[in-house]
């Protein structure tokens, strides 16, 4: 029995004292992450403490521990601005942004995100909600207008200059083709003179076209591809930004191909037309 006792008092002081220890050492700072770019603009490093207030004037801060750095995600909306932004969890949060005059600041929330099950009945699901609960504005993150149509006006606007664009080339392809095919004239009169049939010729003149156009698309691709690194590099050094701005898929090379092969053999075809409808002594010139 007098082990015992000598054991538990034992214990107790033990027990206390650890409490003592560990009562004397301060709390561990709340953890925060910090965005990579205020983390370069400030030259701060991971374990760092950092000081946020709510106010302007910096009153009454509240310290963090720096446990870690990320990459803000990237947002078209926000392409140019300083991306100086810090992670912390929720009570930390409510700590600094709620307001000590009204005690239930802590309490209230100015959105609320819900997942519904069939997604087919997000729409009724909105419209019940803003007709039941007074005050409250009810809508689907996917139907947000406001976000998508500053990219629906520059999707136009990319497809107004790609139009332009394929329209100006083919008339300079056609041009080039003209003045390649009225020097073969010549060329195409001997054949004529040796019983070529025009047939036979136009078929040679399809199938260069042929080879020429899927040669030029397949290197304006592969162009594509070697400076598509670099422009995004440029750009994401601009923007200071992870955003990828140039990206050649598979689904663009195919739709390049499908549209310079035939504008290729079109215009071929068209500048040599005229040649080989011609008589044969008017393309030797006799």
């Amino acid at each position: 029995m007098p082990i015992r006792r000598a054991v538990i008092a034992l214990t107790c002081a033990v027990t206390a004292a650890l409490s003592a220890i560990l009562a004397s050492q301060p709390a561990p700072l709340p953890e925060v992450l910090v965005s990579r770019q205020l983390m370069e603009a400030q030259h701060l490093q991971v374990g760092d403490t950092l000081r946020l207030s709510s106010a302007a004037s910096g009153v009454d801060p509240h310290v963090y521990r720096i446990v870690g750095e990320y990459e803000p995600t990237p947002d078209p909306m926000r392409l140019g601005a300083a991306r100086l932004e810090v992670r912390m969890h929720l009570p930390d949060l409510l700590a600094v942004e709620a307001n000590p005059q009204n005690p239930l600041d802590g309490e209230t929330v100015d959105a609320i995100n819900v997942s519904v099950t069939n997604e087919g009945a997000g729409s009724d699901v909105a419209r019940r909600v803003s007709g039941a609960i007074p005050g409250t504005a009810a809508q689907r993150t996917s139907d947000d207008q406001r976000r998508a149509a500053p990219f629906v006006v520059l999707e136009r606007f990319h497809l107004a200059i790609a139009i332009v664009t394929v329209l100006a080339s083919s008339v300079f392809l056609l041009a080039l083709m003209l003045m390649l095919v009225d020097e073969r004239r010549a060329t195409v009169g001997v054949l004529r003179l040796i019983g070529f049939r025009r047939g036979r010729i136009l078929q040679h003149v399809l199938a260069e076209g042929v080879v020429i156009a899927i040669t030029g698309a397949v290197f304006g691709i592969l162009l594509s591809i070697g400076m598509e690194g670099g422009i995004n590099r440029f750009f994401q050094w601009r923007y200071d930004t992870a955003l990828v701005f140039v990206r050649i898929t598979p689904s663009v090379a195919l739709r390049s191909i499908a549209i310079a092969v035939p504008l290729g053999v079109a215009s071929i075809f068209a500048s040599s037309w005229s040649l080989l409808r011609a008589e044969v002594f008017a393309l030797t010139r006799r």
